[in-house]
């Protein structure tokens, strides 16, 4: 099972109490953390480190968050977390859409944020292929043959429900928001057309879920997006 050995986290944080917390707690979970006090210095040391994950304060004195998003995109696709006080939906949304991998909210748990990290980690990691085959509890997709199984039988989808299913199966575990989903399956002119996404969404939760008003593997993250449940344990 992967963990956090000998992978490297960049703690973007302007609170010196909040890098202390995340340096000693994120290292008993075998993390190696450097720090950086504001945006300016997160860059540099993004060029210089490398780093294999970075966790975002939004609220630094000297880049605004969502633009520091932006900057490190340009920099590097290592994976984002975003760690906030803010629990706008609004600025979940804008940070997501400017590049952010997944957001987490302060105050938090040790244990949660090590567990979204190793998600993030997997993700970069596994560079789920064409032919691989995606299974997650009764969830089989067979992305070579286009074939989707629940507990052993096959279900037909249409071309646009498999098109989403893939989607979210490229980031499972991870928030999709509504535009990037948008945009990915009916074009960026349909960026504020969610109905579409609505009525999609619960075809496919009709053929997927065993009480589709109760989902276990295609989450809401109210006024965000949808997350894929991966690794669901089998029923």
């Amino acid at each position: 099972m992967m963990d956090g050995r000998n992978s490297l986290v960049l703690v973007v944080e302007d609170d010196l109490q909040t890098r202390r917390f995340l340096k000693v707690n994120l290292g008993r979970c075998g993390w190696r953390i450097i720090e950086a006090e504001n945006g300016r210095a997160g860059l540099a040391r993004v060029k210089e480190e490398q780093p294999d994950l970075i966790i975002l304060d939004l609220g630094l004195p000297d880049i605004g968050g969502v633009v520091m998003v932006s900057r490190l995109r340009q920099l590097s696709d290592v994976p984002i977390l975003v760690l906030s006080a803010r629990s706008q939906e609004q600025d979940k949304i804008e940070a997501l859409e400017a590049g952010a991998d997944d957001y987490l909210t302060k105050p938090f748990s040790t244990g949660e944020l090590n567990a979204r990290l190793q998600a993030l980690l997997r993700r970069t990691m596994k560079a789920l292929t064409t032919d691989g085959v995606f299974v997650t509890g009764e969830l089989t997709v067979n992305l070579a043959e286009r074939k989707v199984f629940m507990a052993g039988d096959e279900i037909h989808l249409t071309p646009i429900e498999y098109r989403i299913l893939t989607l979210l199966i490229r980031y499972a575990g991870l928030v999709v928001t509504h535009s990037h989903l948008l945009k990915e399956i009916w074009g960026g002119e349909h960026l504020h057309d969610n109905h579409y996404l609505r009525i999609y969404m619960g075809h496919l939760r009709h053929k997927l879920e065993a009480n589709p008003a109760r989902p276990k593997y295609l989450l809401t993250e109210i006024g965000v997006g949808y997350r894929l449940v991966e690794n669901q344990a089998s029923t």
